[in-house]
């Protein structure tokens, strides 16, 4: 079965909250957060979370689903996004997935069987063979997959890298042919990733403000409870803007200098998941910070995505 999935994605700040919420409103679409820290009840300033009030009536997905002493884990994205896709067509609604975690999202798109593949050894083989195909080209790429296993490359097209890249990966990780897996997935989700992102300075500049704002609007109470329900020891506690927080508590640093260290961590953040997007997803661009009537291209493409 394949389904299409419409994907915003970028850093912290550049607007894909009101741009998700747009589109679902003329696409009838319902979406489900891609954020790993949304998920934690109470864990509402630090991770930007949508408020009520913004929802526009629209339903969302994967928020408030965990307490704070849970773990949530690539793997529980993966299927619980996946069961969200598949309820949503069902209403014959668009799902929308909107977030930054980059490495979720790219888990999700690649199918992966995260129990037993998806590692640090798999990255190695996946790097390997995405910067193969950068080099040799995708038919090259497939007459490896072709040679190695036939019966999974009569099944996929050339132009379908992903999923020559996820079979080859398959066979070196695991030497099981990817054509004899009893778990390949039976859905695979046909993707259109809209990234939203615009200067760097201007995108730090963006980043310093709204650590500012969410501190205004409380974030130093939301971050004490969190450090007095354990802090560090958390699953939920490693997120960046509460974790900086943890040392003004422990009287080991002031607030300005924590502050700081939220706007600094943000700000390296930003620039991880912008390399992790251009590097490992097809993602097509926009800036509706400095361009906002790209907003209309935006809309056009997703029609013109929908009518194929």
């Amino acid at each position: 079965m394949t389904q299409k999935v419409l994907l915003i994605v970028g850093p912290t700040a550049v607007g894909k909250t009101t741009l998700s919420i747009e589109l679902a409103q003329l696409f009838n679409g319902e979406i489900i957060s891609g954020d790993s820290m949304q998920v934690y009840t109470g864990l509402d300033i630090g991770t930007a979370k949508i408020e009520p009030e913004e929802m526009a009536g629209i339903p969302h997905y994967l928020l408030d689903i965990l307490s704070v002493d849970q773990r949530f884990s690539v793997a529980d994205f993966v299927t619980l996004s996946k069961e969200k896709c598949q309820e949503i067509s069902r209403r014959q609604k668009l799902p929308l997935i909107v977030g930054g975690t980059g490495f979720y999202l790219q888990a999700l798109l690649d199918g992966y069987n995260l129990g037993s593949t998806y590692n640090s050894a798999g990255q190695k083989i996946r790097d390997e063979l995405q910067q193969f195909a950068a080099q040799q080209g995708k038919q090259a790429l497939w007459d490896r997959l072709e040679k190695i296993d036939p019966a999974a490359a009569v099944k996929i097209p050339v132009n379908n890298t992903r999923r020559v890249i996820r079979a080859l990966e398959v066979y070196e990780q695991t030497g099981q042919l990817f054509s004899e897996q009893k778990d390949t997935p039976t859905l695979e989700i046909k993707p259109l990733i809209i990234g939203l992102n615009t200067d760097r300075q201007l995108l730090y500049s963006r980043i310093d403000q709204r650590v500012d704002q969410m501190l205004a609007k409380g974030l130093l109470a939301e971050a004490e409870k969190l450090y007095s329900e354990g802090g560090l020891e958390l699953p939920a506690g490693k997120g960046i803007g509460y974790k900086e927080l943890f040392p003004y508590f422990a009287q080991k640093a002031s607030l300005a200098e924590c502050a700081s260290l939220i706007k600094k961590n943000s700000r390296h953040y930003a620039k991880r998941q912008l390399t992790w997007f251009h590097n490992k997803m097809d993602v097509e661009w926009y800036d509706l910070v400095q361009h906002p009537k790209e907003i209309d291209q935006i809309i056009t493409r997703v029609g013109e995505w929908l009518a194929n």
